[in-house]
């Protein structure tokens, strides 16, 4: 697979809670010049990026991160915040107890009430498969579905796990035609990110490959 190719799918991420403003503009300049998808920053930095960066680049953003369980009407503030802001695409995590508890109507509601409140920007919804099983993982596939979103996204990075090649063939298996799939976390190399794309992925939330891209051009 072309390294171009697979560039245009990545959404070129930093998201410590140590990240700054030079870390952003870093992550900015590398994203126009390798031509990935998006970058996908805190949601401090959105307006400053986006200012910086105008229509060379898109601008992502997280909501509800990386928990999940802050209230609806605190993630709708986050994305209405956040697209006010230049945000391009949200990233939204789903709250993780409710579908423990099987309250699959609050769940939908909600993805339901941040898509409205993204204004027709890209949807992704953070469903955090190392937490869940795989009857979980499968219900929140036609959940996702039903919602208006535009991905399914599989991890936050900041659990006990990320993005597996078994996890994407699941939701490539179950999710509805129009759903897309972002994989990220623990996305380390060229091979990986080639599977994920195999799978079904159209998206790929890391950092690594554009930094693997800059090694070779040193070689």
């Amino acid at each position: 697979m072309d390294i171009k190719e697979i560039l245009a799918k990545v959404d070129h991420t930093v998201l410590g809670q140590d990240a700054t403003w030079a870390q952003i503009q870093t992550l900015c300049d590398d994203g126009i010049k390798y031509g990935v998808a998006s970058v996908c920053i805190p949601a401090s930095y959105v307006k400053q990026a986006k200012d910086y960066v105008g229509d060379r680049l898109a601008v992502c953003t997280v909501i509800g991160f990386p928990n999940g369980y802050s209230t609806t009407a605190v993630k709708c503030f986050e994305t209405v915040d956040a697209v006010n802001n230049g945000a391009d695409e949200i990233d939204m995590v789903i709250n993780i107890g409710w579908v423990k508890d099987r309250r699959y109507d609050e769940v939908l509601n909600e993805m339901k009430a941040v898509r409205a409140a993204c204004e027709g920007k890209v949807l992704k919804v953070i469903i955090e498969t190392c937490l869940l099983t795989d009857e979980e993982k499968v219900d929140l596939c036609k959940l996702v579905s039903a919602s208006g979103a535009d991905y399914i996204k599989t991890s936050t990075g900041f659990s006990k796990g990320g993005a597996t090649f078994e996890d994407v063939a699941l939701f490539a298996r179950n999710i509805a035609p129009h759903l897309k799939i972002k994989a990220a976390g623990g996305i380390r190399s060229i091979a990986d990110a080639e599977k994920f794309i195999e799978l079904g992925a159209s998206r790929l939330g890391t950092s690594r490959i554009v930094k693997i891209v800059k090694e070779k051009e040193k070689e």
